[in-house]
């Protein structure tokens, strides 16, 4: 109750602030408390220019790291707010004012126990970024031998911990409100949602784990020159300390000092493309901020990211779905992309697949139509998660990360080169890998792996089996003596229970040597 009533507070403050940028929509739209946003609307009457997508940006940089933080991930939300005000909110700043040096200072002592002095050879107080959740400062380090290297450490703010936890409290409150009175939205999963903004929030405020992803990264990409990953210090890394090796280049989206630089926007072009194919379909591991300040071009060409706070993760099923989708619209086979949908559970088997079909159509027609220069996945993506409310198509929240990954990076695409699009580079390298990832021999070696891992597995069910149809013959469930009896033989044999299971194993065990010799 006390919890409530807190939130109840917040909101209004927070409906204040959207009303004096004239952003209360999203708060109408979910029709939570309405009479909050009648009394926001009367007491902060102000006329704000901008479209509405614009002046929501505003009002959440008003109101703090985590309201910044919430924004960008509703820039991936397309289908629940319009297509421009999702857009308007991919263009949301993080950046704050920074903290002190003195405060970063006491932070890094703090969590590694030693002076800064001692640390680094040199520390510049002066940070050279500051975002919602940390800054980051440059600094010398004298190793063992004598040698220097410059280094990059990445602080957290001072309380921001407790700022998102505070903040996280509203946004599951109003989720669940949305839950359960607006029976409507559940299929976009309001919870789900926060759980997975949560979840990236969780990853940014511990750098331990952001130093681990940039290190599962560079793994992945170990011994290709033409993609790197600063290496991380471990020794002055903690959970809110993270020091990496600090790189050299220019800003992907500076061509002309590119092109001064001697780079071929083409090759970079190329190499971009690529990058991305392996992160998201190799390896189901992709850098899911690649925004232009993240990306930089090394002196020999290579590509180098830096910030590894938002990482996006897709299973070997989705990466199989997103390709056979990609391919059936690239290809206008909407009878093939409406079956991939239904095929991977996305869409319920009672809708129309007829229907929905026509429905991919609308979307894929006036995209694709267009020269291949200005044709957007990312926009396709966008306006299919959009569409879907009509199919009951449950909200797939590592797809909207990924839309959004896509949109961002189309986008650094058009300033390497206006005239050539990601897609069509990185089409070859996906139907290269549909082949050997979808092809008869990888489905069979696909299932003989199921059946080896059922196998594998066998010994333990069945004793649990077995252990469960004991349980159920001695007392574990109240059952009429004639069914004890028919469940279990007097002389101690097997159980006939079991019996079933055991054909199941040699099932299995056929199958197994059939998909293998």
């Amino acid at each position: 109750m006390i919890g409530a009533v807190r939130n109840v507070f917040r909101l209004l403050r927070i409906a204040r602030t959207l009303a004096r940028y004239d952003a209360l929509f999203p708060l109408e739209q979910v029709r939570v408390a309405p009479w909050v946003v009648t009394a926001a609307r009367l007491v902060s009457r102000r006329r704000v220019p901008g479209r509405p997508g614009e002046r929501l940006a505003t009002a959440l940089q008003a109101l703090g790291p985590s309201f910044i933080k919430a924004g960008q991930s509703l820039a991936t939300r397309a289908d629940l707010l319009s297509e421009q005000v999702a857009e308007d909110l991919s263009m949301l700043q993080d950046r704050l004012p920074p903290f002190s040096g003195a405060e970063a200072r006491a932070i890094i002592e703090a969590e590694l126990g030693s002076l800064v002095d001692d640390l680094f050879s040199q520390f510049d107080d002066e940070p050279v970024a500051a975002a919602s959740i940390a800054q980051v400062h440059f600094a010398r380090v004298r190793d063992s031998d004598g040698t220097e290297r410059e280094v990059a450490v990445k602080v957290l703010r001072p309380g921001i911990e407790a700022a998102f936890r505070r903040d996280l409290d509203l946004f599951y409150w109003l989720a669940r409100m949305v839950e359960r009175g607006l029976p409507e939205f559940r299929r976009l999963k309001p919870v789900a949602v926060v759980d997975t903004f949560a979840e990236t929030v969780a990853v940014e405020m511990d750098l331990r784990l952001e130093a681990a992803a940039a290190s599962e990264l560079a793994q992945n990409f170990e011994g290709d020159p033409g993609f790197r990953v600063p290496a991380v210090d471990w020794e002055r890394t903690a959970r809110r300390v993270l020091t990496t090796e600090r790189i050299a280049g220019v800003r992907i989206d500076e061509g002309e000092a590119l092109i001064a630089a001697g780079h071929d926007l083409d090759e970079l072009m190329t190499g971009a493309a690529t990058a991305f194919f392996n992160q998201v379909f190799r390896d189901g591991f992709f850098h899911a901020d690649q925004h232009p300040g993240n990306i930089f071009i090394a002196e020999d060409g290579a590509i180098q990211v830096v910030d590894f706070g938002i990482m996006g993760r897709l299973d070997r099923k989705t990466r199989f779905y997103l390709a056979d989708m990609l391919l059936g619209f690239l290809n206008r086979d909407y009878q093939r992309v409406a079956d991939v949908h239904f095929e991977a559970g996305y869409v319920p088997e009672r809708k129309s697949r007829d229907a929905f079909t026509q429905a991919l159509r609308a979307i894929g027609e006036p995209i694709l139509g267009k020269p291949l220069n200005e044709i957007s996945v990312g926009r396709l993506l966008g306006q299919l998660f959009q569409t879907t409310e009509t199919f009951e198509m449950e909200t797939q929240p590592q797809l909207l990360l990924l839309q959004k990954t896509m949109v961002v990076a189309e986008g650094v695409g058009r300033k390497l080169n206006p005239d050539v699009n990601m897609w069509a580079l990185a089409r070859p390298l996906i139907e290269n890998w549909m082949r050997e990832n979808r092809g008869p021999e990888a489905r069979i070696a696909e299932a003989a792996e199921d059946a080896a891992e059922t196998l594998r597995r066998l010994p333990h069910f069945l004793a649990n089996a077995g252990a469960a149809a004991e349980m159920l013959a001695e007392g574990g469930l109240r059952l009429h003596p004639d069914t004890v009896k028919s469940l279990s033989r007097e002389n101690g044999g097997p159980n006939p229970i079991v019996w079933p299971l055991w054909a199941v194993a040699a099932a299995l065990v056929l199958v197994g040597l059939i998909l293998i010799f």
